[in-house]
């Protein structure tokens, strides 16, 4: 039997089997050393940016259509873009950091994002503003691998829980604030506003990166492994067809969707079969042998798709059930970012206290009780019985995050933490794009009808109530893969 080493239980701090360190072998507490706090800012930092990046430009697509009189369908890909470049290039840069120096890149990707945004507000036509903003997605994966990377590198590993909740509570920062200061830089100085503001927040992240991320050691080039060109090359293509399938079918898959996702399939297989020859794989096969990494991938993958069926399904329930204007949409929609920003700091003291194991099973017990509340509670208690489910499940979300951020990334070989940073957004990334198309075909599916801009009430309650039944069974089945893992942990532990 395989044994799993395990050295964050040996020195004392949580394990992702949930068994908390022994009261006599528990460090005291202690305050974090000036340098790695600033190194910890300069990551949130950085985290906060690129989320931001996702969300700010989903309120000026009204705005940018006018400005290029372009249709919906055109300007849609001032996002897709953006979207399409962090997920197909994230797990290989994360892979280029562990190769070339972690620090180096970061460095890079800050400012080729940065660079990026002045090219974005400078754009003269939407060709333009689209090729910017996949640079600029490129720029957000490398920060978005690396981030998390870092983290094992700049904290004490029994502080390692309370850094992943400080980077998602960033991340919650970053997307609920995108779309309310989008729309005031708009209305202040117009469309360029939303990327130019990048241009400070990007300088002030490069200086703090620079002055306090460790350097990087790298092996001697004669020792390096070589990068793999052709897994990249391959990866890239199947996660950029599968991507291209979600974000573009909108729930309706015609044949052109499922031409991709077959390609994006017949492109998996041959990707395992380039990695097993490869002398130096961008992704080891043993990755996926470890019951820990495994469950942490599926987990995000599963749970970050039911967080998506709220965003894609709550505007339409909201408005033709309830009658709610944009605003009052926004400000209940907002409730779940806000929610999830408050609770990932204090989830990651827990983590750090209780284990990573037990906080995962908690947060995604969390997240079943909020999914099917918001099954049942909307159609009796209106507005409320759906604000509070929201709550339940987006606090349970950042409960799972930092829990499982921690739990993957704990006893990751130095050498292999920028691409298993890597797959695990690449996991989450994954999720989005599939909940935002199958979730909504559930919708659509569920109120037996074609058009969710056209429904009725009773419809979209009917909707509403197949999504999130779907939505609880997809957590349940993540909760399953959280006691499963924590079995395997705990028996291959004892043997």
């Amino acid at each position: 039997m395989k044994t799993v080493s395990n050295p964050v239980a040996a020195s004392g701090g949580p394990d992702f089997s949930g068994n908390p360190p022994p009261p006599s072998a528990a460090p005291a507490p202690q305050r974090l050393a000036p340098q790695a706090r600033w190194a910890l800012a300069s990551l949130a930092l950085t985290m906060l940016l690129s989320s931001l990046g996702t969300s700010i430009a989903n309120v000026g697509l009204p705005t940018l259509a006018q400005a290029f009189h372009a249709s919906f369908q055109h300007v849609q890909w001032v996002v897709l873009a953006y979207l399409l470049a962090i997920t197909t290039l994230i797990v290989s840069v994360g892979r280029l950091g562990d190769l070339v120096g972690r620090r180096r890149l970061m460095l890079a990707g800050v400012l080729l994002f940065t660079m990026a945004s002045v090219l974005c507000g400078a754009a003269a036509t939407l060709g333009q503003l689209i090729a910017a903003r996949a640079v600029q997605g490129l720029g957000a994966a490398v920060m978005m691998a690396l981030t998390m990377a870092f983290v094992g590198e700049t904290v004490p590993r029994n502080k390692a829980g309370s850094a992943m909740g400080l980077l998602g509570t960033m991340s919650a920062v970053g997307t609920a604030l995108g779309p309310t200061l989008g729309g005031a830089l708009i209305a202040a100085w117009g469309w360029p506003a939303m990327f130019l503001v990048n241009l400070p927040l990007g300088l002030l992240a490069l200086w703090m990166l620079h002055r306090h991320l460790p350097a990087d050691r790298p092996a001697p080039a004669s020792q390096r492994p070589r990068f793999d060109i052709a897994g990249t090359a391959v990866l890239a293509l199947v996660l950029g067809t599968y991507a291209l399938a979600m974000t573009t079918g909108r729930g309706d898959f015609g044949w052109r969707n499922g031409a991709l996702v077959l390609l994006a399939a017949i492109g998996l297989l041959l990707f395992v079969r380039v990695e097993a020859r490869a002398a130096s794989p961008l992704v080891r096969p043993a990755l996926f042998r470890d019951p820990v990494l495994r469950a942490g991938f599926a987990m995000s993958a599963l749970v970050t798709t039911v967080v998506m069926a709220t965003l894609v399904v709550g505007p339409f329930y909201l408005a033709g059930v309830f009658g709610l204007d944009a605003v009052r949409v926004g400000l209940v929609m907002s409730g779940g970012p806000i929610v999830a920003a408050l609770v990932g700091v204090p989830a990651g003291r827990a983590v750090d206290r209780f284990g990573a194991g037990r906080l995962t099973l908690a947060g995604l017990a969390a997240m079943v009780a909020g999914t099917a509340a918001l099954a049942l509670l909307p159609a009796q208690l209106g507005v409320a019985g759906y604000v509070v489910p929201l709550l339940v499940a987006t606090g349970g979300y950042a409960v799972f995050q930092a829990a499982n951020n921690t739990g993957v990334l704990a006893d990751v070989r130095a050498d292999q933490r920028g691409v298993v940073s890597g797959l695990l957004n690449l996991s989450r990334n994954l999720g989005l794009v599939t909940g935002a198309s199958v979730m909504g075909a559930v919708f659509v599916a569920g109120s037996a009808a074609s058009d969710a801009s056209t429904m009725p009430a009773l419809a979209l309650t009917a909707g509403m109530q197949r999504t999130f039944a779907v939505a609880a069974a997809l957590v349940v089945m993540a909760f399953a893969i959280a006691l499963s893992s924590r079995t395997r942990v705990q028996g291959t532990s004892r043997a």
